[in-house]
């Protein structure tokens, strides 16, 4: 019995079954931990969410940006992206019952046993895991709740850009959804920087990877994020892992094993946008 965390899937579903091959994954015995953006900019993320879906308690997945988004397509009138793919869910026969599993998903999961935690794009340094899950779980309520459409609808944005426990409503919820979802440089007061998407050597001035920070407040727990395929799996610090290999843009989708550590990785069948991670819209 093994569980492997992967990055990024964005509808790659081929990949997917190439990587779930590689590892000779069990799903009798295993346990798969996607770290969100299981759609979107892929070929088949109807194909992907199915199989998530159907694999029930053998599968964790948290929610990442490209899922909210598709969340707020389906239950709102926001207006589809030029390089969105996802018009085949939202077409879906099982849209409403993909739609429904797909918001009841969390956006922070905590092994406490085993020292792991993982989130789209990682944990603010200024959080303590506690919080970070209390937080997330202010989040979640609304997603799950009877008004998860005014979330929504006021979900995009990218102020306020700094935590502030005063923070109150949609404002509130913004910001923990920008932390937890779209996160890559912050500075020393903690703001996000919510337009720089390049990797390490492009910081703007005066900020920095979230995880150089030195007053982290995680250090006794091990975490997992995606989200940064700039990165291209490659981060600093031991105990801080980076999932997201670029496989929608012609990189790899690779699979950490937890229990050793050890990676295994798939090339993509092809790059199914334009442009390269660095520099790109994501």
């Amino acid at each position: 019995m093994a569980t492997y965390a992967i990055g990024d899937v964005q509808g790659c579903f081929s990949e997917l079954q190439q990587l779930l091959n590689t590892i000779a994954f069990d799903p009798t015995q295993d346990h798969l931990w996607f770290a969100g953006d299981l759609v979107n900019r892929g070929p088949d993320s109807l194909a992907v969410l199915r199989f998530v879906r159907q694999l029930g308690h053998r599968a964790i997945t948290v929610l990442g940006n490209h899922d909210l988004h598709l969340l707020a397509l389906y239950y709102t009138d926001t207006p589809a992206k030029r390089n969105d793919t996802v018009q085949d869910v939202l077409n879906a026969p099982d849209a409403a019952e993909l739609m429904d599993w797909l918001r009841h998903q969390p956006l922070v999961h905590v092994d406490p046993t085993r020292r792991w935690c993982m989130s789209h794009a990682g944990i603010p340094p200024h959080w303590s895991i506690r919080k970070t899950q209390r937080l997330a779980h202010e989040v979640e309520t609304a997603l799950q709740g009877n008004d998860h459409t005014a979330f929504f609808q006021s979900m995009y944005g990218n102020q306020p850009n700094q935590w502030h426990k005063r923070l109150t409503g949609q404002d509130r919820y913004r910001v923990i959804v920008n932390y937890l979802t779209r996160m890559r440089f912050i500075n020393a007061k903690q703001e996000l920087d919510l337009v720089s998407k390049e990797g390490l050597d492009q910081a703007p001035a005066g900020y920095y990877p979230w995880f150089d920070d030195k007053g982290s407040q995680q250090r006794k727990m091990r975490l997992l994020f995606g989200h940064w395929a700039a990165l291209e799996g490659h981060v600093s610090h031991d105990g801080i892992f980076a999932l997201d290999t670029g496989c929608v843009w012609g990189g790899h989708l690779s699979a950490l094993r937890l229990d050793d550590q050890q990676w295994f990785r798939v090339p993509a069948t092809r790059s199914h946008l334009l442009l390269s991670p660095k520099g790109s819209s994501l």
